[in-house]
């Protein structure tokens, strides 16, 4: 069967990372793919790494060849891809269990040609999320190349690992990485590819972790002039771009905001002291799992892997909307009731504290997501006020995503499950809830 995706390593002496690499594409929650490791003369144990992950899993493809440089790598990549999309990796990052899924799932939902994606900037232990462009949606190559335009040397435009390429614009419009030159290629593979696409999707949430650090013009041992040179010519094809995206009388009217790419740095977002906002320890990042505790047996262990699982998918939701885990639990509550609660059975029923639920519905409400008011009547339990909770239409746009939610929930659940192993599998679990109720609500 013809893969959805084919995922791209180039390869070279990486055997210090290279098992991170290869497990956290393998370990996807995604998983109709290709993955192409393709050993560029690597003069380490690579090679015999690659060749092991292949004996051991029918998606792997090991491309053994003499060492000619990323570029010439990654090309004969593309030209053995079987994949509708094009994913690419440095052998030395890894990504997130979610990646692949999520930019297929933008991909094929949207029907876009380009998906690009936030990242993690990784630096010893200490980690950050990088972004440039912060709504998540839909893009024309006009608005997408507006944003580029503010931020024009940035890593999240410029390099191949934050995005995901349909594989037949590539062959149709026969884009390669440029062997000519060791700067830059794959800014104007970017470049080129962009001018072919029209439909583009910014996805918020990270999901890449970025570790390398490249190496400088100058330590690759460029001249200065060299360097210059370099420069200059990138910088054309830069300028040259915009003008085949706009027309003239729009060109000169943006002419200066192009000119800044030639004096801007290329940069990769680094990671900040780590007492600033949104920089955290490596492994803080997102909410932590307790291996020991998932693969225990009991009611306990049973709960705690619901609940892990639950949080996985309410996190990426959060992480594309700038939301803690704890707002997005409690719209996911609020999008599947509108009855009236009081203030101690919702903070008992979403796991918060009383104090911790009256922050959260402040902050919900400071952003526009939901309107709280007091309902007439009170809780006979507690003797307290009702609540009456509304989805604003900022709330409400959210909705889709938190049905999305519930869904891969039920899909890993279920995984396997045959017809009529649902149904038995339902009628079980609605006689075990009665039992559950007669009990409760004595």
């Amino acid at each position: 069967m013809k893969p959805m995706v084919s995922i791209i390593v180039p390869i070279y002496n990486a055997e210090k990372y290279l098992n991170r690499c290869i497990d956290s594409i393998l370990n996807q929650e995604y998983n109709n793919f290709e993955l192409l490791l393709v050993n560029d003369g690597s003069s380490d144990s690579s090679g015999a790494i690659c060749d092991a992950y292949a004996a051991a899993d029918t998606r792997v493809r090991v491309i053994h060849k003499p060492n000619t440089g990323v570029s010439d790598t990654r090309n004969t990549a593309i030209r053995q891809a079987k994949g509708t999309y094009l994913q690419f990796l440095d052998s030395d990052d890894w990504i997130t269990p979610d990646a692949t899924k999520l930019l297929v799932r933008a991909a094929t939902e949207h029907n876009c040609d380009l998906v690009i994606s936030d990242f993690y900037r990784v630096v010893g232990e200490r980690v950050s999320h990088k972004g440039d462009i912060e709504d998540d949606g839909v893009l024309t190559r006009e608005e997408f190349a507006e944003h580029m335009m503010e931020n024009p040397a940035d890593f999240y435009y410029g390099v191949l690992w934050n995005k995901l390429y349909r594989r037949d614009l590539v062959e149709k419009y026969k884009l390669e990485m440029d062997t000519s030159i060791s700067w830059c290629e794959d800014f104007l593979f970017n470049l080129e590819y962009i001018l072919h696409a029209n439909v583009f999707y910014a996805l918020q949430a990270p999901i890449y972790y970025y570790v390398k650090t490249k190496g400088s013009l100058a330590s690759q041992g460029m001249s200065i002039s060299k360097t210059i040179k370099m420069k200059f010519m990138v910088f054309e094809y830069y300028n040259n771009f915009y003008k085949d995206v706009y027309d003239e009388k729009d060109y000169e009217k943006k002419r200066l905001s192009v000119y800044r790419f030639f004096v801007d740095a290329a940069g990769d977002g680094g990671v900040l002291p780590t007492l600033l906002p949104g920089v955290s320890r490596l492994g803080d990042e997102r909410t932590t799992i307790n291996s020991d505790a998932v693969s225990k047996e009991g009611i306990l262990a049973e709960a705690y892997r619901n609940r892990k699982l639950l949080e996985r998918y309410l996190e990426t939701v959060a992480l594309r909307n700038d939301l803690t885990l704890k707002e997005v639990t409690l719209l996911f509550y609020l999008s599947q009731t509108d009855t009236p609660r009081s203030k101690k059975d919702l903070a008992d029923f979403t796991g918060m504290s009383k104090n911790g639920l009256s922050l959260t519905l402040q902050r919900l409400s400071s952003k526009d997501l939901i309107k709280v008011t007091s309902a007439s009547e009170t809780s006979q339990k507690s003797g307290e006020k009702l609540l009456q909770i509304e989805l604003l239409p900022a709330g409400l746009d959210l909705l889709p995503e938190l049905s999305t939610v519930r869904s891969d929930f039920d899909a890993v659940r279920f995984d396997g499950f045959t017809e009529d192993e649902l149904d038995t599998y339902n009628r079980l679990s609605n006689k075990i809830k009665e039992n559950i109720q007669k009990v409760l609500m004595i």
